[in-house]
């Protein structure tokens, strides 16, 4: 009887995962060159294209279909929000991570609302931007730990109807000890507007003097203590 023969066990070598593929954009070419260094360097992470306005942006995430947008929040030529916002009705799987010097929840905030699902602190992109990624490519919200307290102080007290999303950030930087003129000035704001929303936040709150509202604050995370 013949003796069928067994071929040795060969193992089939295993696919490499494929990259995650991303549209870098920043208006610095220097922020841009340190950037991709850093997320060439990530086995996982291909960048496939740059771009230093937000035209350039569209171009590139239209006719390269990125898994991730990673997106400086303050771009030439436009609104960065607005383009978020376009993105991701026309092309819904490309996740956007933003990335920023504002060091604030309801930017945060504003950034999410209209289709970011990542928010990095610049000075913070070494340590967290890879993992900001690698969480947008799986379509799961990555805030920079520095500001993520402050988010969810700020969303509760907006879901509690105590304050507005504005009011909050208004808060924020008395809190913070700006006058009601760079409030102003830092939120696009007239200086009337910020007073309405100095008058509505101690209203809201119960609160009369600057220092009730910085330990409102700090209780509240909205500022770290």
């Amino acid at each position: 009887m013949a003796h069928l023969e067994l071929a040795p066990n060969s193992e089939v070598p295993t696919r490499a995962a494929v990259p995650i593929r991303v549209v870098l954009a920043d208006d610095h070419s220097a922020a841009r060159r340190s950037l991709r260094l850093l997320l060439d360097a990530e086995d996982d992470v291909a960048v496939i294209a740059e771009a230093g306005d937000l035209a350039t942006v569209i171009e590139h995430v239209r006719g390269h279909r990125p898994r991730v947008l990673v997106i400086d929040l303050r771009m030439p030529n436009g609104s960065t929000l607005e383009t978020i916002r376009r993105l991701r009705t026309q092309l819904p799987d490309t996740e956007i991570v933003v990335l920023t010097m504002e060091e604030s929840p309801a930017f945060a905030q504003q950034a999410i609302e209209v289709g970011a699902v990542g928010f990095v602190l610049k000075d913070r992109s070494a340590e967290e931007l890879p993992q900001a990624v690698r969480e947008a490519a799986r379509g799961e919200e990555y805030v920079s730990p520095r500001l993520a307290a402050g988010l969810e102080a700020m969303r509760q007290g907006v879901s509690d109807g105590r304050l507005s999303a504005r009011e909050s950030e208004v808060l924020r930087l008395i809190a913070l000890g700006h006058t009601s003129v760079e409030i102003a000035g830092q939120l696009h704001l007239s200086r009337r507007t910020v007073e309405t929303h100095r008058a509505r936040i101690h209203r809201k709150l119960g609160l009369r003097t600057r220092a009730e509202l910085v330990s409102f604050a700090l209780r509240g995370h909205l500022i770290g203590g």
